[in-house]
């Protein structure tokens, strides 16, 4: 689990292939606070991964499955954004994100707004209708608020230390991100698909989708 308060950035300066599968190396451009251990979660760009190897200059190996590979952008030579698991002692300055990446989100738009940028995706409709205004949403591993959202599409705002410590400042229109959905949005919507009237009805399932998103909105 992880709050979307990134550590820093770094690269993905290899990706090994073995099948489906693949082994990644991460090099941070930061010093970590202690040493990483094996076995360890780290958000590498949205995506939870476990902790296989410790390299010189805080850089580690990780494994990402078929799954993760399918789901989320990690290719060698892109900029990550990291960070370790939360603690349950820690304080939760973000939301709380699995590291489960959903699927992908598109740039559309980057336009400035004073000293902050207002960034504009596109993402697959049956994620999209789960973002709302004012709820919670992670690009990239980064907890962002959203500002406006439609069928198909939402805004989120970058204030500058976000844009400073992250890689979400060197987004343009055309790029990809990882996106995850709020957890208790993507909870509520499976619990509500499985009533019995949902899955005979479509029009039962509709009036449940507006009542959850009239909820998240609150």
């Amino acid at each position: 689990m992880f709050t979307g308060l990134v550590s820093g950035t770094g690269t993905v300066s290899a990706l090994r292939r073995s099948g489906p599968d693949a082994a990644l190396t991460v090099a941070p451009d930061f010093s970590w606070e202690g040493p990483l251990a094996l076995g360890e979660s780290v958000s590498v760009s949205g995506a939870c991964l476990t902790v296989t190897a410790v390299l010189e200059g805080g850089a580690f190996e990780c494994f990402a499955s078929a799954e993760t590979l399918a789901r989320a952008a990690l290719g060698p030579g892109r900029r990550v954004n990291l960070e370790r698991a939360l603690r349950l002692s820690d304080r939760l300055g973000g939301h709380l994100v699995t590291g489960h990446v959903d699927g992908p989100a598109a740039v559309t738009a980057v336009a400035r707004e004073g000293r902050s940028l207002r960034l504009s995706f596109k993402a697959p409709p049956e994620l999209a209708r789960l973002v709302v205004p004012k709820g919670s949403v992670c690009l990239d591993g980064v907890s962002l608020t959203v500002n406006a959202a439609s069928p198909s599409s939402f805004d989120v705002n970058v204030i500058p230390q976000t844009l400073s410590s992250t890689t979400l400042g060197t987004l343009k229109p055309g790029d990809a991100v990882n996106l995850e959905v709020d957890l208790f949005a993507r909870y509520v919507d499976a619990l509500l698909s499985e009533r019995p009237e949902a899955r005979e009805m479509p029009e039962a399932r509709r009036i449940q989708e507006e009542k959850l998103l009239d909820f998240l909105r609150k």
